[in-house]
């Protein structure tokens, strides 16, 4: 992975050109919390795919995560500087516009950078969220205490298990994830998702607890389409054939 310096905060980022000889438009993908590039996107073969389609893919590592700094301050992990670091990505690399895919968190900071930055997005697909993005702060409350109790075994909740075990399964750094949590917990304006002018997909398996139901979400943006993923929660959704096929139909189908 390369690296670059966002407002102080050094975020580590690949970049894949597409397979073949035509140059199309790139997309820039956003992981969840405590994932990291490699496993939101690497491991499932999203890079793969969308390259053998032609498609230029810039990955991060978000701020707090994978090979990125790790910061301990909550208000270093609000969501508009989390977004804002992908655009200045973007401008690191010289990408005016690009297509944007985050998944869960992803899906939250991808929204804010096309609130704040509209003209850099063409368009936004939303994995792993549905209504809880404007219904609920996102992060589970006592997330951030799970991340910093001593033992994986002293967490009481099975969904506040599963979280530490994944995070300790990606080698993440807890206390960072703890701040992250703090800091990044926000539910959005519903009247602010009328704004959002791009092709918009929404993407959540119909046993996902963590994102909440899509449906509501979808007459809040202008042009959106809900692709359910049959039979998968929120970690399983993630690398599914249907949401694959899904995403590739979308980006040959939008303008």
């Amino acid at each position: 992975m390369e690296t670059f310096v966002s407002h102080g905060v050094e975020i580590a980022y690949s970049d894949f050109e597409p397979l073949g000889d035509d140059r199309r438009e790139p997309i820039v993908l956003i992981h969840g919390f405590a994932s990291t590039h490699a496993v939101n996107w690497m491991f499932t073969q999203w890079v793969k795919t969308l390259t053998e389609d032609g498609r230029r893919v810039v990955v991060l590592d978000s701020r707090g995560h994978g090979r990125s700094q790790k910061l301990y301050d909550p208000a270093e992990y609000a969501l508009d500087l989390m977004a804002q670091d992908v655009a200045n990505l973007l401008d690191h690399l010289s990408i005016a516009r690009a297509d944007v895919m985050g998944y869960s968190l992803g899906a939250r900071i991808g929204t804010v950078l096309t609130l704040a930055h509209p003209e850099r997005v063409r368009s936004l697909i939303l994995g792993g969220i549905g209504q809880y993005l404007v219904q609920d702060a996102g992060l589970p409350s006592g997330l951030a205490e799970a991340m910093e109790a001593e033992r994986i075994e002293d967490i009481d909740n099975s969904m506040l298990k599963i979280f530490r075990g994944f995070a300790e399964s990606t080698r993440s750094d807890l206390k960072a994830l703890a701040a992250c949590v703090r800091g990044a917990r926000k539910a959005l304006d519903p009247a602010l998702l009328s704004k959002v002018e791009c092709p918009v997909l929404i993407c959540v398996g119909t046993r996902d607890d963590v994102a909440g139901d899509p449906s509501p979400l979808q007459p809040l943006f202008r042009n959106a389409r809900v692709v359910d993923i049959p039979g998968r929660d929120h970690n399983r959704a993630v690398g599914d054939r249907i949401y694959k096929q899904a995403v590739l139909e979308f980006l040959g189908q939008r303008p």
